[in-house]
Order: C-alpha cells, then sequence, then structure tokens
C-alpha cells in the first residue's frame, strides 16, 4: 500500500460547446495563459508528488502545442487518446499509463480541464484523505441552493431536500485497477469517475472541496474564473 505512486490524469478532449466561440473552452486563454495551462500549475506546483502526469488530448488535436508550449516536461505525457465522451477519454487514457508503467495498485487522480481554479491545497487535501482509504473519493461541495425539479414545459414540479446533497467535483482518486474496471463496465454512460465506482457497489469519499473548483462550463463562467485568477496573482504579488 505505501508503496504506491500516484499518477494525475488530465482528460481534454471535449469541444465545450456549451460554452460558446470557435476553439475548445480549455484552450481559451484567462488571465494571460490557456484555461487547461492554469489547471496544470496546481499540479505542477507540487512537484515530486506525482510519478507522471497525464493530459488526454484527441488524436486530431493541433491547438494543444500553442496552449501548453512547454508540455510535456519530464515524467508528462501527452496521450492523443481521446475519445466521444470523457469516459472514453479517461478510459483510453488510463490504458496508456499502464502502457507507461503505472501499476494496477497505483493511484490517480482525474481532474477537469476546465476545472482551472484548483488550487494544490485543495489536491493535497484529497489524497490525505484517500490514500489510505480503501476505495478512494473525490473533492466535492455540499449543496446550498434548494434543488428543483422540472416539468417537460420548464415548471418546477418537486423540491428535493438538500440535507444530503453534495456536487461533484474534481480530482477524483481511484486506484488505476479499480476504475479502469470500472469503467469498462460501464461503458461511457457516466459522467464521471465515481459513477463508475458506485456501480460496483462501492461508495467513495466525499472530501470538502470549495466554491471556487467549479467547471468553467458557461459564457458567464469565463469572466468569473478570470476574475478569481486575478486576484490570486495581486494576492502573491
Amino acid at each position: 500500500m505505501s508503496s504506491s505512486r500516484f499518477y494525475v490524469l488530465i482528460p481534454c478532449a471535449g469541444s465545450g460547446h456549451r460554452a460558446g466561440g470557435a476553439q475548445p473552452k480549455q484552450y481559451r486563454r484567462l488571465a494571460g495563459q490557456s484555461m487547461v495551462a492554469h489547471t496544470l500549475d496546481a499540479f505542477r506546483a507540487l512537484a515530486g508528488r506525482f510519478a507522471g502526469v497525464a493530459v488526454v488530448v484527441s488524436p486530431e488535436d493541433r491547438e494543444v502545442q500553442t496552449a501548453l508550449p512547454r508540455f510535456p516536461a519530464t515524467d508528462e505525457y501527452l496521450l492523443r487518446v481521446g475519445g466521444l465522451t470523457r469516459a472514453a477519454s479517461v478510459r483510453n487514457g488510463l490504458v496508456a499509463l499502464r502502457q507507461k508503467g503505472a501499476g494496477a495498485h497505483d493511484w490517480v487522480l482525474v481532474h477537469d480541464a476546465a476545472r482551472c481554479l484548483v488550487t494544490s491545497s485543495q489536491i493535497e487535501a484529497l489524497i490525505a484523505a484517500c490514500e489510505h482509504d480503501a476505495v478512494g473519493g473525490l473533492l466535492a461541495q455540499r449543496l446550498a441552493d434548494t434543488l428543483k425539479v422540472s416539468s417537460t414545459d420548464g415548471r418546477a414540479t418537486q423540491t428535493l431536500p438538500r440535507a444530503d446533497k453534495w456536487q461533484a467535483q474534481t480530482p477524483q482518486m481511484f486506484r488505476i485497477g479499480m476504475l479502469l474496471d470500472a469503467l469498462e463496465r460501464v461503458g461511457d454512460v457516466v459522467t464521471d469517475e465515481a459513477s463508475a465506482i458506485e456501480n460496483l457497489g462501492l461508495a467513495p469519499l466525499l472530501v470538502p472541496g470549495s466554491a471556487q473548483n467549479f467547471k468553467v462550463t458557461f459564457p458567464e463562467d469565463f469572466a468569473l474564473a478570470e476574475a478569481v485568477l486575478l486576484g490570486r496573482k495581486k494576492a502573491m504579488a
């Protein structure tokens, strides 16, 4: 157990159509560099913590080199094995990591390229909470808003209790072998890794994250993310 290594897998093959714009959202520039570059920086700040950091892009991707001009560096991998869905990209990326020497019992932290506000301290908190857990877990945020169920014509039909509801975030951290097996069993229908693990009958650990670790998805999210990034730069200066 103690000799297990840690890997990072960043799926970066999506088109980001909900965000609008002509290019995939993960390559749009925020606060001086691409969104995915900010995401990568949070993991690079933990130098020596990871045996490998991989970014998964589609085979025909021609923008990643511009977005990440100094990637890959030592112990970093650009994996051109992205699929049509997030689950397919993660599954293909895990297979590629195994081919590069990652073991089934090693841990992988899967993180959305579009969650560019994650911090190194949040990543460390997830590792500390999960590295001795039998299942693994994910960063998540307790639901603060009232949750409604809608009808087909856009009317509220039910209010759900929120006391036990969490918003899933990333990174999500599981053993490589377990996660690969789970994704191969469940197929491409899941939208995060924890769902695949739950399909095995297991219960991932929920590790409190931060409201700032949101996934940049809609056009209005870009201005908010940039404001946070610029605020952090100013505070560091």
